[in-house]
């Protein structure tokens, strides 16, 4: 009963013209801002599973660190306890410290990582080489793979058609007491073997060698690590992983997530993502006020059947429904449109491409969108409380309306 009134009261024509442009404007503004709002939604969720993508090449599933210092002891048992867990599928072992890279004349301060052979099993970047190969070599004679970034910055030259480029890498010495600054340093040669490219915060300040070479340098005991990374079986839940090994460790250790890696970045993209919901609500609280307007001059034109209906003994109640149904309908056909045209955009992004990226400094030359139905949820909920509310003054002030029939 009450959805019908309210279509009639929708589609009828008033005696007042304004009344109609209001209503039409108020739909308009609705459909605009939930339209708006599941578009940059998508568009967040888009560039966050890009970055993700990218990250996860460098970040792998679980890293443990010491849960104080810069390394810590893990005995071969203690490693093959951590390979027997059913869902753990390859472990890989890290000496990582920050190092001063050498060319000619040329000086380039890095992060050091030192890896071993099952390296190319737990993460992605052997899969980002762009020049070269993957290559590390051995305690005797180490290799290094250089970001981008820094090839490009000390002008390291990496082609199979000359012999690799020798560098110079100078490490700090662990738990050296000499006074003599120099002995505190250890200075080795590499060879230059490969470029990987995956995101500017890595290529610019990261070079992967072999570990054998870095614990050497840094005078490191036999079991004593940096950090250890680990690659999960398929289908395996991350957080479960990672407290059972927290668990199997103990609190001389820090087991992190591939998110709790890097919390900040992972932080600021959702802060960013709900503020711009945030400000894109306002919009819907603007047409809010317009749907306020549009039925409280549509309850001072339908007095008399407002009128009418309590004289045949409609309750208050039932009055005060039909009209947030009215504001509900209004509302809701806004959301409607707003989320059919949000969806139709959204396709044609994905399908044809049409809004490119400006610059072509990124991976991508398009706005990469991603649908997710929580969003549409998040979006129709938000759009049809703030309908409700606004909707609720006019009409309670209907519901209040004296019985009067002339």
């Amino acid at each position: 009963m009450y959805v019908d009134f309210a279509w009639r009261y929708f589609k009828a024509k008033k005696s007042a013209n304004a009344i109609n442009i209001i209503a039409r404007v108020t739909t308009f503004v609705i459909a605009f801002a939930t339209c708006c709002q599941i578009l940059v939604l998508s568009v967040f969720n888009g560039f966050e599973g890009l970055v993700k993508s990218l990250y996860s090449s460098f970040y792998t599933d679980i890293k443990i660190i010491p849960a104080s210092g810069k390394t810590f002891v893990l005995s071969p048992g203690q490693l093959a306890n951590i390979n027997s867990q059913p869902y753990v599928l390859h472990t890989s072992m890290i000496a990582e410290e920050n190092a001063l890279l050498q060319d000619e004349e040329v000086q380039s301060l890095l992060r050091l990582k030192g890896v071993d052979d099952h390296f190319v099993q737990v993460s992605g970047l052997p899969g980002k080489i762009v020049k070269g190969k993957f290559i590390t070599g051995d305690a005797a004679h180490p290799s290094i793979v250089v970001g981008a970034g820094i090839q490009y910055q000390a002008g390291i030259v990496v082609n199979d058609a000359f012999a690799p480029e020798e560098l110079t890498v100078i490490l700090p010495k662990k738990n050296n007491t000499s006074n003599d600054p120099m002995q505190s340093l250890a200075e080795g040669n590499v060879s230059a073997t490969g470029v990987f490219a995956i995101q500017q915060d890595f290529d610019n300040a990261y070079a992967i060698t072999n570990i054998d070479f870095v614990k050497q340098q840094m005078s490191f005991a036999k079991d004593e690590y940096s950090a250890a990374e680990i690659k999960l079986k398929a289908g395996a839940d991350i957080k479960k992983c990672k407290e059972q090994l927290q668990l199997l460790m103990g609190n001389k250790y820090t087991v992190q997530t591939r998110f709790e890696q890097n919390t900040s970045l992972y932080n600021t993209m959702i802060i960013e993502k709900w503020a711009i919901y945030a400000v894109l609500t306002l919009i819907l609280v603007i047409a809010a006020f317009n749907m306020v307007s549009a039925l409280t001059m549509l309850v001072l034109e339908k007095k008399q059947d407002i009128a009418i209906l309590q004289s045949m003994g409609s309750t208050r109640s039932q009055v005060r429904k039909i009209f947030l149904t009215e504001g509900l309908l209004l509302g809701g056909l806004g959301t409607i449109c707003g989320v059919a045209l949000a969806m139709i955009i959204c396709f044609l992004q994905v399908k044809y491409k049409l809004i490119p990226l400006r610059g072509g400094s990124f991976l991508i030359d398009y706005f990469p969108v991603k649908l997710m139905a929580t969003d549409f949820i998040l979006v129709t909920c938000t759009a049809m409380f703030i309908s409700l509310v606004a909707s609720w003054f006019p009409a309670n002030k209907a519901s209040a309306q004296p019985l009067e029939l002339r």
